[in-house]
């Protein structure tokens, strides 16, 4: 090698080296923030009400949040047709994966006779409620509460108090996107819910899945259902609908959120309610945690062990089951072992859920799965026949 190309491989080594070093120690940027579908349709709205006064459309146009602080919105589109004034934003989530980022957000609005107030309208794309338990009554587009005030606030800021308008709000594509939303198990059919209680979209919140858990419930307790099964995953969803025959409306896909669901039902009783989820987040469960994600912290192999050791372990069984790195593994030990560490941990995690619920009332069964579907572990024998509705 020459002192040329010795030197050259020098240089590479040592800037490869420097700029991992770098992407190791450099401080990420924050991330970026997002408006709600019900700020753009809002921001849609008021231009487009602001051109049937003025004949002019504002952009960007300025809204006003729930919490008091505005908002710019530059429009997509905007114009007039027979009816009166349509514009249109796109929906900017910002670092969240939000479904409905790059969402084209219409809204049309026209003049009514005074003294009807506004009233809203579900375009194409906008879902309608067609089940009870729900913010709205059954039969009107799916806006939620906020969103519509938010709409109602701005065409105010435009002409007064006294205004009298039909608003109709659509979504470009929303009937493929709300597929990927669990509004179909909701009751809300033909497109997207119009939502948001803020405005904004913080990144990552969870607050959107924590929300229609507790509209799944709310929908589950006005149709009388005597069943619910809030399970992790849809291995588990599944497995549990199939073993006690429950319909779609009584599933709740929690996820993640053991604690979403179980202070919700403390407060919103139901006769009963079946926990099921993976080996892994129900040993979460059992060790007293109520947000089940890995990025909250591993299941606790010594806890594991000790749980194993209430279950019937040898003492060098859960010197072993401490040691392994996964939950799974630690399974497979107490299983030739002859351990029936899968309905303990059920136990144990059942009453963590019961200490949570307070006493509510609820009649609780907990189930452990493994990646199969298989049921592993169960606090209580499987009914059968399943419970009638109420």
């Amino acid at each position: 090698m020459s002192f040329l190309a010795f030197v050259q491989s020098v240089w590479l080594a040592f800037r490869h080296k420097y700029r991992i070093l770098y992407l190791m120690t450099a401080k990420a940027p924050p991330l970026r923030y997002g408006w709600t579908t019900g700020s753009c349709a809002t921001a849609a709205a008021k231009a487009a009400w602001t051109a049937l006064k003025t004949g002019q459309f504002p952009d960007p146009v300025l809204i006003t949040l729930p919490g008091g602080k505005s908002a710019s919105f530059v429009l997509a589109g905007q114009g007039f047709n027979e009816n009166g004034a349509w514009a249109a934003v796109v929906k900017d989530a910002g670092d969240d994966p939000d479904v409905t980022h790059g969402a084209l957000i219409h809204a049309a609005v026209r003049k009514c006779p005074s003294g009807n107030g506004v009233t809203f309208v579900a375009g194409v794309g906008v879902g309608t409620i067609t089940r009870p338990g729900l913010p709205l009554p059954p039969g009107e587009p799916a806006i939620n509460p906020v969103p519509r005030q938010m709409i109602i606030r701005a065409l105010e800021d435009v002409s007064g108090s006294d205004v009298a308008a039909e608003v109709t709000v659509s979504v470009e594509n929303g009937i493929t996107l709300a597929k990927k939303t669990l509004n179909s198990r909701l009751g809300i059919v033909g497109g997207l819910s119009i939502l948001g209680t803020t405005g904004i979209v913080v990144p990552f919140s969870c607050s959107a899945w924590i929300d229609s858990i507790h509209r799944g419930i709310d929908v589950a307790r006005a149709l009388n259902l005597p069943h619910l099964a809030a399970t992790t995953g849809n291995v588990s969803e599944r497995a549990v609908q199939e073993l006690y025959g429950l319909p779609e409306t009584a599933l709740i896909e929690m996820g993640d959120f053991a604690g979403g669901v179980l202070k919700y039902i403390r407060r919103h009783p139901v006769p009963r309610l079946t926990i099921g989820g993976g080996i892994a987040k129900m040993t979460k469960l059992a060790q007293g945690r109520m947000d089940l994600h890995s990025k909250r912290g591993s299941a606790d192999m010594t806890a594991l062990a000790a749980l194993a050791t209430t279950a019937g372990a040898a003492s060098d069984l859960a010197e072993a089951i401490a040691l392994t790195p996964t939950v799974a593994e630690a399974f497979l030990l107490a299983s030739q072992a002859g351990i029936p560490l899968g309905d303990h941990i059920a136990n144990v995690a059942r009453q963590f859920a019961l200490s949570v619920l307070e006493g509510s009332n609820v009649m609780l069964d907990v189930l452990v799965f493994d990646r199969q579907g298989q049921c592993v572990g169960r606090s209580h024998p499987v009914d059968n026949p399943p419970l009638k509705r109420l």
